[in-house]
């Protein structure tokens, strides 16, 4: 049987193969300390669970959901937007439901890229941009990371030769795996950029809560001015570009509001890319269950004592971990977003970061990702998710620390 060639380029998956590795440590009889998976160990709401609750014994919620029946979510994503960040959105024309926004960055590119188009992507980055563009025949250019530059992209790098076939820029801030974040004047330069070379912006934004900063700290452009109309500590992409003209942002309630399960974000920006993504999705999928949409409506509109409850332990767990591999010499960065550290190996792993992570499971039962997973410029560095509570945590680098020494 023979398959297409869009296929190869994601026949190697270093993801899977630390899950093979985990099962192995597991079948030898080592306790899994398991820091590899991005997926928040906190429940969702109860008044989340009890719009989908109730949802379940309505039987005109158990049909296909088409997109007209959608409005009541889009309405209230587009509200959700407009207080936090001061943007006015048109729920009908400018947000699309999601089945998580890694939906999004994958079916984008089919509606933008045709066979040998470039993407400007972040490397590293998070796998799934890079997979949407394989599955669109795509070429992938990466735009390095480096800590020099405090993991943002140097736009002036990108060959002339690139940018004439390029369509379309993933950006995504606060960022997986490296934890950075971006200030405003760094997005109002990149939708200059593109909207001097006519691509499409494309901003994954899933820890715009996960911010540990206190109140203005990143709330900052580059003449250190507050970000006007904003309630929150990260810049949305549509701050710089509130015309919406090149920009989508796509939004998930997996980690602010700990629904990763139930598969539930939206789109929102340009009414032409939501139009273009629309038509995408209606030749894979219908909607989600429409009490799903229930519960995320509940959630957006809903006491927000929850997110503020995930930001406060997220961080707990950051001290805790950071504090614990400082003591045993390991002197990480604390980062200022998300749910990860990102450490820079030490010597002698410091080019191996997959033999780090498959002896450290292998030997100790600590699973982690290796950089390399994320891209070239990701080799050199191993990514811990902050999934369990600081007791174990603090295991885990006790194991670590045998483990190095």
């Amino acid at each position: 049987m023979q398959f297409a060639k869009r296929l190869q380029p994601l026949q190697s998956n270093v993801f899977a193969d630390m899950d093979r590795a985990k099962a192995i440590a597991l079948a030898a009889g080592q306790q899994v300390i398991d820091l590899s998976l991005g997926s928040s160990d906190l429940p969702a709401e109860a008044h989340v669970i009890e719009a989908i609750a109730q949802s379940l014994h309505d039987r005109s919620t158990h049909g296909y959901l088409l997109f007209n029946g959608t409005f009541g979510f889009r309405e209230a994503a587009a509200n959700w937007y407009e207080q936090k960040f001061g943007i006015k959105v048109d729920p009908q024309t400018e947000v699309l439901p999601l089945i998580g926004s890694q939906e999004g960055t994958a079916h984008l590119p089919l509606a933008l890229l045709n066979p040998g188009d470039f993407a400007l992507l972040l490397d590293p980055g998070y796998p799934s941009h890079a997979g949407g563009v394989y599955l669109a025949s795509g070429q992938i250019y990466p735009m390095p990371l480096r800590a020099e530059n405090a993991f943002l992209p140097v736009f002036a790098d990108i060959p002339a030769p690139v940018l004439a076939q390029s369509r379309m820029m993933v950006l995504s801030y606060p960022h997986n795996p490296t934890s950075a974040i971006a200030p405003l004047a760094f997005f109002q330069e990149a939708v200059a950029f593109c909207q001097q070379h006519n691509l499409a912006l494309v901003h994954d934004f899933p820890y715009v809560d996960l911010v540990f900063a206190k109140t203005g700290d990143w709330a900052m452009n580059s003449s250190q001015s507050p970000i006007p109309n904003t309630q929150s500590l990260v810049p949305s992409i549509l701050q710089a570009d509130p015309e919406k003209s090149v920009s989508i942002e796509f939004f998930t309630l997996s980690k602010s509001y700990n629904m990763g399960g139930f598969r539930i974000g939206y789109a929102i920006g340009n009414a032409e890319l939501i139009n273009a993504l629309r038509q995408v999705k209606a030749a894979v999928d219908f909607n989600q269950y429409r009490g799903i949409l229930n519960g995320a409506i509940a959630a957006l509109t809903g006491p927000q004592a929850g997110v503020k409850s995930a930001v406060a332990t997220f961080q707990q767990r950051r001290d805790a971990f950071i504090t614990a591999l400082h003591r045993i010499g390991w002197n990480v960065p604390t980062p200022k977003a998300t749910m990860y550290i990102w450490a820079k190996l030490p010597s002698p792993w410091s080019q191996n970061s997959i033999e780090f992570c498959t002896q450290l499971v292998k030997q100790t039962g600590v699973a982690a990702s290796p950089g390399a997973g994320f891209g070239k410029f990701g080799e050199g560095y191993v990514r811990f998710a902050l999934v369990h509570e600081p007791p174990l945590l603090e295991t885990a680098v006790e194991r670590i620390a045998q483990f190095l020494h």
